[in-house]
C-alpha cells in the first residue's frame, strides 16, 4: 500500500494541565461536544476544558486547551464512560454501575438526583424513535445476566422503556432506531428491541479479543471482526462495503469519512473505505482511546489526550496527482462529493480529471487520457499549448493557474524522444479530429482548426485535403504561412479557394503545373484546374487562364467553356462569339466547342451550324490533301460532316456546297442536293458517280423520315427511274434495280411499276416483289374493308341511339277521346301534353289561346 498523508496527530490536552506531578492519575474516558471536552479519570474526577482550533499563517492547527473546572464524583471509582446530551445540557456519567445526569456546564447532578442503576455500559441512539427534542434514549448492558434496558432519559429524570433478554451475555452495543448491534460472547448479532427478531452477523470470541461495535452512519456499524477484519453491517445483516484489514489486536475504531481509523498496541492504521487501502500509518504508544465526534477524531494515552487533524481532501487529492497515482485520486475524490457543496464539488472534480488526464498523456496512456479529458471537459487549447507553435499567434488564450501539468511543452515531457513526440502528435490529431464537431470546439473552433490543419501538413497526413476542402475555421495568416513551410502548395491552393481568394489558388497551381515550384500531392492537377475553371464564377480569372490551359491541352482545355453548368450557359454569362473569337489559334478546341453548341445545347443559330460544317469540310480537306487514303481520323470526320448535314436545316447549303464543287466529296454533295429537293441530281450521283447503291437506297429512306408515304414513294420511284433510264444498258444497275424492287416491294406502287420495267423480265425474276406487291393489295383491301365493316357497325350505334331518344310508340285508334272536347279522333293528327294526355290540334290551339300560353303548351309536342 502507498502511503497518503490524511491525518496529522496534534496534542490537545498535556499532562500537566491534567495531572501535574500525580502520576497515579490515568484518563479512563473522553467525551466532546463542540468545543467542551470532558475526561473522567481513575480517581473519579470529571475535568472539562475548553479547545480552541488555531490556524497559522503557513496553514499549521493546534488546539489550545483552557481548564474550565474539574467535579470529584466522591465514589472512589473510576469514571467509566462520559456522554454528552447537548439539547438536554447534560452530561451522563457511568461510574460504579451507576449512570448519573449532570449539568454540563457545572459538573452538579440534577437536583432530583435521577439516575440510571446497574448499568455496565452504555450508548445513546443517535437515531431516535421518540421525536421528542428534549429526550435522549439511552441502552444500556444491564448488570443483571443476558439483559439490555432502554431508557428515556430526560433534563431531570429517567423512565425505563423496555428490556431484552439476549441469547449470550452482551458485552458492547450500538443502537440505531428499534435496532441494537451486540457483541455477545461468541458472535455479533442485530437484535430489533420492538419485535424482538434477531439475526446472526458472524462468530467472534470476546475472550480473546476486545469486540467493537460502532455506529458509522444510519442503519450501518463498523464491527471488528474475526482475522483482523474491520466488517460492516446494516441492520438487514448485510455488508455493503468491503472490509478493510487491521492489526489482529484492535483497540478502538472510528470513522472520519472516506477513513476508517484504529488504534493498536503501537500504531493509528487510516484505511479508505472506498478503495479497502491502507493509506497512512502513525506510531502512536499506550493509546488505549479512539473516539469520533461529529467528524473529530479523539485518541487518548493514559496520560493525554490528542486529535488526528485530516488533511483537506483536495490537498490530499493533490497529493497523490503528484506522486502520478491517478485511479486513488479519482476514487478518493468521487468520494469527497458529499463532503463538500456541489458547485464547488463540480469544478474541483473537473480540474482533477483534466490533471489526471495529462498524467496519463504523459504517460502516453492515450485512451485513458482521453476519457479523462473529455469527461473533465477540457479546453482543448490547453493540450494543443503543450506542442510549439500549434497555437495561432493570433490566440489569446493563458494556460490555466494553478497549472494543470508540470510540463513546459511537448519536448519537455518527452524529453526530446522522436518516437514519442510522434505518438503524442498522432493523438491529437485524432483528439482534435473527434472534439472539432462537438460543443467542446465552441468558442475556439479557429485555434483547434488551424492546430489541426498544422499536424497534418507536418505529418504529410492524406486527411489535410479533406479538412481543407469541408467547412474548416482555419486562420488563413497562420495557415498559410505553416503550408508554405512545409512546401504544400496545393493544400495551400485549396486554402485560398475557401476563403474566396480564387486567383492567388490558380496562381499557385499553375506554377506547380509549370514545375515552377514542386508539389506532387495530384498527378492530375492539370485536369484539376481545368475542372476549377470550369465551376469558376469569375469570369476574368477564366479568361486570364484560358489561354494557359489552350496551350496545355487543346482538347482537354476546352472544357472550360464547354462543362460549364448549364444555368450559366444558358444565360450566356460568356457571349459564345467571344469564346468562338478565342478559339480561333486552337483548331481542335474550336471545333469541340462548336460541336458542344450544335450538337448538345442544340442552339439553332445558322452561323454555327455552317461554321462547323466548314470546319469539319477544311479539316477533311485539309487531310485529303495530305494522304489519298482514308485514315481514321478522315472517317471519323466524314461521319461527323454528313451527320450534320443530314440532320441539321440551318446550315448555309448554297455556301457548302460552292465549297465542296470540283471534290471527290460526292455523298455529301447528295445530301446537299437531298436538302435542295434536287432529288434526281442527288440520286444521279450516288449511283452513277458513287455506284453506290445502298447509299442510294438509304438516302430515300433518312430523306422521306417524317415526310409521309406518298413523299417516300415518290423518292423511291426516282431511284427505280435512275437505275431503268433507258440511255444505260449497265448490267450492275438493272441488278441494283431488280434488288431495289424485290427488297422494298411495299415502298412502291405495283402498277406503275409494271408500266416501268422492261418486257423482257421474266415474272421469275420478279418474283419477290409481285408476291410482296399482291400481298400488299391484298392486305390494303382487307384493312379497308375493316375500316368500311367498323365505320358501319359505328353507325348503326348511332342510329340505334336516335331511336331510343325518340322513347315508346304511341298508339292511336277511333275508340280514343280528346281530352278537351271529349270527340274521338277523326284523323291521325294530335297533340300530345307530357303527362300522357291526347288533344284534337284545334282544341290545343284553343285552350293556348285561352290559357295565355300555360306551361302545358308551352311544353307540349306534335307527334303523329
Amino acid at each position: 500500500t502507498m502511503s497518503v498523508k490524511a491525518f496529522k496527530l496534534v496534542s490537545a490536552v498535556e499532562r500537566e494541565m491534567l495531572m501535574g506531578d500525580k502520576n497515579y492519575i490515568n484518563i479512563e474516558c473522553i467525551e466532546c461536544c463542540g468545543k467542551n471536552l470532558y475526561i473522567g479519570t481513575n480517581d473519579c474526577f470529571i475535568y472539562h476544558f475548553l479547545l480552541d482550533e488555531k490556524i497559522s499563517t503557513a496553514g499549521k492547527i493546534t488546539f489550545a486547551a483552557t481548564k474550565q473546572l474539574h467535579k470529584y464524583l466522591g465514589l472512589k471509582k473510576p469514571v467509566s464512560e462520559l456522554k454528552a446530551a447537548s439539547a438536554l445540557t447534560r452530561l451522563l456519567v457511568l461510574c460504579d454501575n451507576t449512570i448519573t445526569l449532570v449539568n454540563m456546564m457545572n459538573l452538579e447532578p440534577v437536583p432530583t438526583g435521577a439516575r440510571i442503576k446497574g448499568a455496565v455500559t452504555f450508548a445513546l441512539n443517535e437515531n431516535p424513535v421518540s421525536g421528542d427534542p428534549f429526550c435522549v434514549e439511552v441502552c444500556i448492558i444491564s448488570v443483571k445476566r443476558r439483559t439490555i434496558q432502554m431508557f428515556m432519559v430526560f433534563e431531570d429524570r429517567v423512565q425505563i422503556v423496555k428490556e431484552v433478554f439476549t441469547p449470550e451475555q452482551p458485552c458492547a452495543v450500538a443502537v440505531d432506531g428499534y435496532y441494537l448491534c451486540l457483541a455477545l460472547t461468541t458472535q455479533y448479532i442485530i437484535l430489533n428491541y420492538n419485535t424482538g427478531v434477531s439475526q446472526d452477523l458472524f462468530p467472534y470470541c470476546s475472550d480473546e479479543k476486545r469486540p467493537i461495535v460502532k455506529r458509522i452512519g444510519r442503519q450501518e456499524f463498523l464491527l471488528a471482526g474475526p482475522g483482523g477484519l474491520g466488517m460492516f453491517a446494516t441492520v438487514d445483516g448485510i455488508s455493503q462495503r468491503a472490509p478493510v484489514h487491521w492489526s489482529e489486536n484492535v483497540i478502538g475504531a472510528a470513522l472520519c469519512f472516506p477513513y476508517v481509523v484504529a488504534l493498536d498496541d503501537e500504531f493509528i492504521t487510516v484505511h479508505s473505505m472506498l478503495d479497502q487501502q491502507q493509506k497512512q500509518t502513525l506510531p502512536f504508544k499506550e493509546g488505549h482511546i479512539l473516539q469520533d465526534f461529529e467528524g473529530k477524531v479523539i485518541v487518548a494515552t493514559n496520560k493525554g489526550v490528542y486529535i488526528l487533524v485530516p488533511l483537506p481532501l483536495e490537498k490530499q487529492i493533490q497529493d497523490l496527482l503528484a506522486s502520478h497515482r491517478v485511479e486513488e485520486a479519482l476514487v478518493l475524490a468521487k468520494g469527497a462529493r458529499r463532503n463538500i457543496p456541489k458547485e464547488r464539488f463540480q469544478v474541483m472534480y473537473k480540474r482533477i480529471l483534466q490533471q489526471a488526464g495529462f498524467i496519463q498523456f504523459a504517460q502516453l496512456q492515450f485512451l485513458e487520457a482521453k476519457e479523462l479529458f473529455r469527461s473533465g471537459q477540457l479546453d482543448v487549447r490547453e493540450l494543443i499549448s503543450l506542442y510549439p507553435f500549434l497555437l495561432p499567434t493570433s490566440s489569446s488564450f493563458i494556460r490555466s493557474h494553478p497549472p494543470l501539468h508540470e510540463y513546459a511543452d511537448l519536448n519537455q515531457l518527452t524529453q526530446g524522444d522522436q518516437e514519442k513526440m510522434t505518438k503524442c502528435k498522432r493523438f491529437l490529431m485524432s483528439y482534435l479530429n473527434e472534439v472539432r464537431s462537438t460543443e467542446v470546439a465552441n468558442g475556439y473552433k479557429e485555434d483547434i482548426d488551424t492546430a489541426l490543419l498544422k499536424l497534418y501538413a507536418e505529418a504529410n497526413h492524406e486527411s489535410l485535403l479533406d479538412l481543407l476542402v469541408s467547412e474548416n475555421f482555419c486562420l488563413l495568416t497562420d495557415s498559410a504561412a505553416w503550408l508554405e513551410k512545409h512546401k504544400k502548395y496545393f493544400a495551400l491552393g485549396l486554402l485560398y479557394h475557401y476563403n474566396g481568394q480564387d486567383a492567388a489558388a490558380l496562381q499557385l497551381w499553375v506554377k506547380i503545373v509549370d514545375g515552377d515550384i514542386q508539389d506532387s500531392t495530384r498527378s492530375d492537377l492539370y485536369e484539376y484546374i481545368v475542372d476549377f475553371l470550369t465551376f469558376c464564377s469569375d469570369q476574368d480569372l477564366v479568361w486570364k487562364y484560358s489561354e494557359w490551359v489552350l496551350q496545355k491541352n487543346e482538347e482537354v482545355g476546352v472544357q472550360i467553356f464547354t462543362k460549364r453548368p448549364l444555368e450559366e450557359q444558358e444565360k450566356n454569362n460568356i457571349n459564345p462569339d467571344d469564346i468562338i473569337s478565342c478559339l480561333n489559334k486552337y483548331p481542335k478546341a474550336h471545333v469541340k466547342y462548336l460541336e458542344h453548341l450544335v450538337l448538345e445545347r442544340k442552339i439553332e443559330k445558322e452561323k454555327y451550324h455552317t461554321h462547323l460544317a466548314v470546319l469539319y469540310l477544311e479539316a477533311i480537306l485539309q487531310l485529303k490533301s495530305v494522304t489519298t487514303d482514308n485514315c481514321t481520323e478522315t472517317t471519323e470526320l466524314l461521319f461527323k460532316l454528313r451527320s450534320l448535314l443530314q440532320k441539321s436545316d440551318l446550315y448555309r447549303i448554297h455556301f457548302i456546297l460552292d465549297k465542296i464543287q470540283g471534290t471527290d466529296l460526292h455523298m455529301e454533295s447528295a445530301i446537299l442536293y437531298g436538302k435542295l429537293e434536287d432529288h434526281e441530281k442527288a440520286l444521279h450521283i450516288l449511283v452513277h458517280e458513287l455506284k453506290d447503291f445502298h447509299a442510294a437506297e438509304e438516302y430515300c429512306i433518312w430523306n422521306s423520315e417524317n415526310r409521309g408515304m406518298q413523299y417516300r414513294r415518290r423518292l423511291f420511284h426516282m431511284l427505280l427511274s435512275v437505275y431503268l433510264n433507258p440511255g444505260t444498258s449497265d448490267c450492275a444497275l438493272v441488278m441494283a434495280a431488280v434488288d431495289l424492287l424485290n427488297n422494298h416491294a411495299a415502298e412502291f406502287d405495283a402498277a406503275l411499276v409494271l408500266q416501268l420495267v422492261p418486257d423482257s423480265w421474266s415474272v421469275q425474276l420478279l418474283s419477290p416483289f409481285l408476291a410482296g406487291a399482291v400481298r400488299q393489295s391484298i392486305h390494303t383491301k382487307r384493312m379497308t374493308q375493316i375500316t368500311l365493316g367498323l365505320a358501319q357497325a359505328e353507325n348503326l350505334i348511332y342510329k340505334h341511339e336516335k331511336v331510343k331518344q325518340k322513347g315508346p310508340p304511341i298508339l292511336l285508334s277511333d275508340k280514343k277521346v280528346c281530352q278537351v272536347c271529349q270527340n274521338p279522333f277523326c284523323e291521325p293528327v294530335f297533340v300530345r301534353y307530357p303527362n300522357g294526355g291526347m288533344v284534337h290540334t284545334h282544341c290545343a290551339a284553343n285552350r293556348h289561346l285561352n290559357s295565355n300560353g300555360t306551361h302545358h303548351s308551352s311544353s307540349s309536342s306534335n307527334q303523329t
